[in-house]
């Protein structure tokens, strides 16, 4: 198809407007600094974190005792040099940048990445964990392939898993990466800084919210749509928002959450074994053992109107 030149004379202008808002919007560039972590390269390493941590569900088939020590052995080997570089660039744009010399900055990153590397096999106990906790909290489940394959949950997880070890780990930037990246993928949005404890289980998953200061205990069950935030942010002197401090609730052992529950605030505390049903709304801590529920409100019927004996019925209550 042929291109009016008339339409293209224009072009030399549109591009002068469009790099001319580079200084007035200089918030939103990265121009003439070091290049900062690449988004693609983050969720390709994902990827083959993923076929380490499972092997055998990945692109790599045939897998066996035999032959898994080379498949990991070659994919460690790169990811090593990939996820370092990534690192690297992290620190020194939002760490090192007029502290650090580029060869000390990278001494850091290569540091992080083998105790990120050491701490694989724990990382590994942790889900599977997790993949037996799912298979016990849902009886739709028929074996342990379909949870790894298809539950949005699971993949969520693994996913926080990663990168709040990264974000132990004094890593800048990338672990939010990978959870918004995970975010993206399944609905279910975890902070990399939340504390999430053993035998974790999202069932369904899509509209999960879990804020950066959440602490969860173990054998924790929550279902679609929870919200576990913040109450309105305190701010300083100077109208800025007060950072670094216990903004989310906390979750203490075998609780469960059912569907689209609202818990905020940081001195809110769930205790062990309490239930929380669905579409409550909770601000004040509650004791274990407690079930917390919204009491049944009234049900309308309305019956077609082409039928001549038609009454509107309400519900009495449960």
């Amino acid at each position: 198809m042929a291109t009016d030149p008339l339409l293209k004379d224009r072009l030399p202008s549109l591009i002068n407007a469009i790099v001319g808002t580079y200084e007035r919007c200089g918030v939103i560039n990265h121009l003439g600094h070091p290049s900062l972590p690449s988004y693609r390269e983050i969720t390709e390493i994902l990827i083959d974190l993923r076929e380490i941590l499972y092997p055998g569900f990945g692109r790599r088939q045939n897998l066996s005792m035999k032959n898994v020590p080379y498949h990991v052995g070659d994919l460690v080997d790169g990811l090593y040099d990939r996820l370092s570089d990534q690192i690297f660039r992290a620190l020194r744009r939002h760490d090192c940048e007029g502290k650090e010399d580029d060869t000390v900055c990278m001494t850091r990153a290569h540091r992080i990445t083998l105790i990120f590397f050491e701490s694989i096999p724990e990382l590994r106990d942790i889900l599977a964990d997790d993949v037996e906790a799912a298979y016990d909290g849902d009886p739709a489940a028929k074996a342990y392939d379909e949870i790894i394959f298809c539950y949005p949950g699971v993949a969520a997880i693994t996913i926080y898993r990663i990168a709040h070890m990264l974000h132990r780990l004094g890593v800048p930037l990338i672990p939010r990466m990978m959870t918004e990246y995970a975010h993206s993928k399944t609905g279910i949005d975890i902070h990399p800084g939340a504390t999430i404890g053993r035998r974790f289980f999202i069932d369904h998953g899509t509209g999960v919210v879990i804020g950066e200061t959440t602490e969860i205990g173990d054998n924790v069950k929550l279902y679609q749509g929870v919200t576990l935030g913040a109450l309105s942010f305190p701010k300083n002197e100077n109208g800025e928002i007060v950072r670094d401090q216990k903004r989310h609730p906390t979750l203490e052992n075998d609780v469960v959450i059912y569907a689209s529950a609202t818990i905020l605030g940081g001195e809110t505390r769930i205790g062990h074994h309490a239930v929380i049903g669905s579409s409550v709304w909770l601000t004040q801590s509650v004791e274990p053992y407690t079930t917390v529920t919204i009491e049944s409100p009234r049900l309308r019927y309305r019956v077609p109107r082409t039928d001549p004996s038609a009454v509107d019925a309400t519900s009495s209550d449960q």
